[in-house]
């Protein structure tokens, strides 16, 4: 091989590998960059109703419609005195518009046809309570059921509890999950000999609120439990690092 060709050969051979050490830097930079770490943090807190909605229907029956009128009115003053006996306020009850519907039979005679007979007007009218003081609408609804034996005819839902600050609420949660999420992302990254680079994205999971100590399965669409005074409240946020 003359000069010439070493010469050649060896320039050859120094560009051969340059490139390589190159493309080799190039590929780990890629690889280096496209690491992520991918966490989901939690955050839960269990806590008590403030407020409580309750609600218990009364009715009348007759075949005149303004004496089931009447005796309506006159329940209504029952319900009311009640209410108010219990520590009710006056301006946490509301009494809705009054239900109106004709009652029929339905039968057939004696060659088979239908036939319906008027029974009477069916009258009836909610009482809806609103408070903050839960105790007393709770002894209320327990105690109600007296009524019945003043010839009014009630029926009565069991309360329902909600929170006023609940948007105060699934901010403090949001914060946690999101600070939950970031210490598992660090530990991850230390344990595996790196540092944890920037957040890349961050989806926040369903808001749930179920009874405490209750076995309630988690809805798709989010929980709300409004059976139990005594809740839990619970959030995820998904979450995306950076490692370097």
């Amino acid at each position: 091989m003359n000069k010439f060709s070493v010469i050649v050969a060896s320039i050859l051979a120094i560009g051969l590998v340059i490139g390589a050490f190159i493309l080799g830097n190039a590929y780990k930079y890629k690889f280096k960059t496209s690491e992520s770490i991918n966490v989901t943090g939690n955050a839960l807190k269990d806590f008590n109703a403030d407020l409580v909605k309750w609600r218990a229907t009364f009715s009348r029956k007759d075949f005149d419609l303004r004496v089931a009128s009447d005796q309506l009115k006159a329940d209504q003053i029952v319900v009311k005195n009640f209410l108010i006996s219990q520590g009710i306020k006056p301006n946490e009850i509301v009494f809705e518009a009054v239900n109106i519907s004709k009652d029929f039979q339905y039968g057939t005679d004696s060659n088979g046809a239908s036939i319906s007979q008027f029974t009477g007007y069916n009258l009836s009218q909610d009482a809806t309570i609103e408070s903050k003081e839960l105790d007393k609408i709770e002894k209320a609804s327990r105690e109600i059921s007296n009524l019945i034996s003043q010839g009014i005819e009630l029926s009565s839902s069991n309360p329902n509890y909600y929170y006023s600050k609940l948007e105060d609420l699934k901010l403090e949660l949001i914060a946690q999950a999101s600070e939950n999420a970031k210490q598992r992302a660090e530990n991850i990254a230390t344990k595996s000999g790196g540092n944890l680079g920037k957040l890349q994205k961050a989806d926040l999971g369903i808001f749930q609120i179920t009874g405490k100590n209750d076995n309630e399965e988690y809805s798709s669409g989010g929980a709300l439990n409004t059976t139990s005074r005594q809740k839990t409240a619970n959030i995820t946020v998904k979450t995306s690092y950076s490692s370097n």
